[in-house]
């Protein structure tokens, strides 16, 4: 195997040291590093993560591969620095057997740019009638932890305690995608000022408030975990907030879109910015960041959605909801979180790396970057600034909200177990 000497690299933000690779394993951390025989990648001072972690990736395989791939997929998350994805259930078909997880995740290991960790459907094909095969898909080969009927909401409260009881068994957890079906008919943007002003129909904050109240309850009743999916609303902040201060255990994630943009941006009619659940007010956006900086919410999870531009090139009502956000994440937490002051680097390799490998369970990733442990690493120039250039993604799809616009930091190296993905950003 062979061996790699980062040099000069400031670990998780701190001093420049140098660090070596020795096969699969960090080896040596610290000043002065030599290995006879070594390939030495020049740091320069560039911060060195802990390889990044997406708690919510969709890679669309089985069934939409013309949006995008596990291939695909998986060169993007290797381009945005991240070494582990979660894919969400919502593919043709559901993933709600251990047969099709167990299919997703071996074409995570076919691929080799990040490990895949399928997540498994809450209820049979996302229709929230009847339970999923939790059990089996927990047994399988892919070792399902997470469950999620992401891009519908789990709304009926029996289905959810029920869901909330079979996973305790096994340490799992339920990912809910909070949205009260009924209160968002026919809704295409966030409900306020705006959306009275362009007649668009609104989907108003209580839809999700209401959705997480319920479940944090459920989850304390059970004893069991639940974790919130893309958490969009200061008043969701709070009932995360006041379900932690009892002691429910409760997870949270913020996407990076719902760090930086807001619902004025609809004005535009361009249905890059049509998501779910919709952009939000700069009040919201504040609160946010304000709730990823004291811990109320716990990570930054994409919600890598890849849409063919036929399904957002067209009349707003009719857009696909959704994002590509794999390839620019590490770029928007810089500047709404560490160039505010609100995250420094440690703070980032917490949100982004440590805790969702916790709340998933992914053993490998997420560890501290510090000899024995394995080498899964990001190097990142935090001094770059730059254009964001969608002809030049590895995602498939290109339905991103940053075309054009200046963002900060730029991966240029990510290891999976000592084997590099990506060389001077360039995926190998």
């Amino acid at each position: 195997m062979s061996k790699i000497l980062i040099r000069g690299a400031k670990v998780l933000g701190g001093e420049p040291q140098d660090v070596l690779i020795d096969g699969e394993t960090i080896t040596q951390v610290g000043a002065g590093l030599s290995a006879e025989g070594a390939e030495v990648v020049e740091a320069g001072g560039k911060v060195l993560l802990p390889g990044l972690v997406d708690l919510h990736t969709h890679l669309r395989e089985p069934g939409r591969e013309d949006s995008e791939t596990v291939l695909t997929g998986t060169r993007a998350a290797a381009s945005g620095g991240y070494t582990n994805v979660f894919a969400m259930a919502n593919t043709f078909p559901v993933a709600d057997t251990a047969g099709v997880v167990e299919q997703v995740w071996r074409l995570g290991q076919e691929s080799g740019y990040c490990d895949v960790q399928p997540i498994g459907a809450v209820t049979v094909g996302l229709e929230g009638q009847k339970l999923a095969e939790l059990g089996a898909m927990h047994e399988s080969a892919a070792g399902v932890t997470v469950f999620s009927d992401d891009g519908k909401c789990v709304h009926d409260a029996v289905i959810m305690r029920r869901a909330l009881e079979y996973v305790k068994a096994f340490d799992g957890v339920v990912a809910q995608h909070a949205q009260e079906p009924r209160l968002t008919e026919g809704a295409q943007m966030n409900e306020g000022v705006v959306s009275a002003e362009l007649g668009l129909g609104g989907w108003p904050a209580v839809a999700e408030e209401s959705v997480i109240a319920r479940d944090v309850l459920l989850a304390d009743h059970v004893g069991s975990r639940v974790h919130i999916c893309h958490l969009s609303t200061a008043g969701s902040v709070e009932i995360v907030r006041w379900a932690k201060s009892r002691g429910i255990r409760v997870t949270a994630e913020v996407t990076p879109h719902h760090l930086l943009l807001t619902d004025e941006l609809v004005r535009s009619y361009n249905p890059v910015y049509k998501v779910n659940p919709p952009l939000r007010t700069e009040r919201d956006v504040l609160a946010l960041r304000e709730a990823l900086a004291d811990g109320t919410i716990d990570i930054v999870a994409t919600d890598h959605a890849p849409h063919p531009h036929e399904d957002k090139d067209c009349e707003w009502a009719a857009a696909a909801m959704g994002m590509v956000g794999l390839e620019t994440a590490l770029s928007v937490v810089q500047e709404t979180m560490v160039d505010t002051g609100l995250l420094d680097w440690a703070g980032v390799a917490d949100r982004m790396s440590f805790t969702p490998a916790r709340i998933g369970r992914a053993e490998g990733h997420g560890r501290p970057v510090s000899a024995g442990e394995p080498a899964n690493l990001t190097l990142v120039d935090t001094a770059y600034r730059g254009p964001v250039d969608p002809a030049g993604f590895a995602s498939r799809s290109r339905n991103t909200p940053y075309e054009g616009r200046e963002l900060p930091g730029r991966v240029t190296h990510t290891w999976l177990r000592g084997k590099a993905t990506l060389v001077d950003g360039k995926l190998t």
